[in-house]
């Protein structure tokens, strides 16, 4: 275990490179790609006033920012089309990257690395603020 996971306490993040964990174990996850997913993280963070919980961005392919949330929380929700849900429930398994909090990640990176076990980004809120930016300005 590396020093800063130590420090953490954070079981499911690897201490080197990075892993995929299951979704619905100790996270649920929402991601949305390209300059969208960014622009969400950067409303999150207003939102909230500061760092939303862990987000990971991916720098190649889809460019995809993963908002990590409690697990069971992204079911039973209507969430945008924009937006892919990744949980594990009856039929489905997904799988979520989840990369060490330092050394050699590329493509993943923290754009909020975890700071505790149970704390993730707030399921409700997330909903909102992706409400809000996709459809703001527009007609529903």
């Amino acid at each position: 275990m590396n020093a800063l996971n130590g420090e953490r306490n954070i079981g499911w993040v690897p201490d080197s490179g990075f892993q995929l964990r299951k979704a619905g174990v100790q996270f649920d996850a929402v991601r949305v790609d390209g300059e969208t997913g960014r622009r969400l993280a950067d409303l999150m963070e207003e939102l909230v006033g500061g760092e939303p919980g862990p987000v990971v961005t991916e720098a190649n392919g889809r460019r995809g920012v993963y908002f990590l949330v409690p697990p069971g929380s992204t079911a039973h929700r209507c969430w945008p089309r924009e937006v892919t849900i990744l949980n594990s429930t009856r039929n489905r398994v997904s799988y979520v990257p989840v990369p060490a909090l330092e050394g050699r990640t590329w493509p993943l990176s923290w754009r909020y690395p975890p700071t505790g076990p149970g704390r993730f980004v707030h399921t409700l809120i997330l909903i909102n603020a992706v409400e809000s930016l996709l459809y703001s300005g527009r007609d529903r």
